[in-house]
């Protein structure tokens, strides 16, 4: 019988299990490696960890690590129910604060090692965290497609750590009780741009839709709905969603370097975003005439559970039920 230890925070709302002892070895080669390992050798915990019976479709699951560039304080890999991630916004806020519970980091700047690249945060206080996310870009403005049984939609592909097809006004109510609606609206839509052969760079699958619209506050810049790659919907506003928003946002000038952004979530919770140009070494050549930015996300983290999972082989679903 085996047991892996998880905290568990929510970031927005939208929760974070992190694995912080009992999971698997994955040696000490780059992120990128061990995420390949994690998923040929050791899948059964990634689905064991985030899936029924002891969890659920929109947990976002994470391995701590040893980080593999020696300038970072940790690293990280996320995962979900579907699959593994390159970066996860909201998960990352998370972190340094299931790190501080742990006692393992004080409030500060700290590096990440991710298999996407290295994160920048700050932890301020107990809760409150600023991510410096990885280069983020627009690929493709005002894409149309014709979803069947809905009709003309248009949006951008934007890469912000994943990749998104960002709806620009969608036209739906952004409301926590159309949450159904419209993660069908959603699911619609990431299928026709499958079926459409629409991608990202180099063949990329766009695994996440964001639907925009006004905010409910008079105080904020805009709301949206995140669809994530299992088929669960972002109750956070989305960390890369959001740093999506801005290349798009930063490419048709509509958003000046270091102007703040609030963007709600289909729940009213708030990330507040900005971002700096990149340097010409970290430009994104995919981008063409659309600028490489570097977003910076602020978003708060609350730790709500601390627990053993227990892996009993006499279980027959002790690895999870796969969805």
């Amino acid at each position: 019988m085996k047991t892996i230890r998880v905290v568990d925070s929510h970031t927005g709302g939208e929760p974070t299990r992190l694995i912080v002892e009992g999971g698997p070895d994955l040696g000490s080669g780059p992120l990128a490696e061990r995420v390949k390992r994690f998923r040929n050798e050791f899948d059964d915990i990634r689905n064991a960890v985030v899936n029924e019976p002891r969890g659920n479709e929109v947990i976002v699951g994470g391995l701590i690590c040893e980080p593999h560039d020696s300038s970072c304080n940790t690293g990280i890999i996320f995962f979900n129910n579907l699959d593994y991630l390159g970066m996860c916004g909201h998960g990352t806020i998370g972190l340094l604060v299931t790190l501080q519970y742990l006692k393992r980091i004080q409030p500060g700047i700290i590096r990440i090692d991710t298999p996407v690249g290295v994160v920048e945060a700050e932890l301020k206080g107990d809760t409150e965290v600023t991510i410096k996310n990885v280069p983020s870009y627009r690929y493709r403005k005002d894409v149309s497609i014709e979803v069947p049984g809905y009709g003309t939609v248009i949006g951008d592909i934007a890469w912000g750590g994943n990749w998104f097809f960002l709806v620009k006004n969608s036209g739906e109510e952004l409301r926590v009780d159309y949450a159904s609606r419209l993660t069908q609206v959603s699911l619609q839509i990431r299928d026709t741009l499958d079926h459409q052969g629409i991608t990202g760079a180099e063949g990329a699958w766009i695994d996440h839709v964001e639907l925009f619209g006004p905010a409910a506050s008079r105080e904020h810049d805009s709301r949206n709905f995140v669809l994530c790659p299992g088929g669960a919907y972002d109750r956070s506003p989305c960390g890369t969603g959001t740093s999506a928003k801005l290349a798009c946002l930063a490419a048709d000038g509509k958003l000046k370097e270091g102007e703040a952004w609030r963007q709600e979530s289909v729940l009213g919770s708030l990330f507040i975003g900005s971002f700096e140009l990149a340097s010409s070494d970290l430009a994104e050549p995919h981008a063409g005439d659309s600028p490489t930015i570097i977003p910076t996300i602020t978003g708060t983290a609350y730790v709500c559970a601390d627990a053993n999972l227990i892996l009993n082989p006499e279980d027959p679903f002790c690895m999870g039920i796969r969805t």
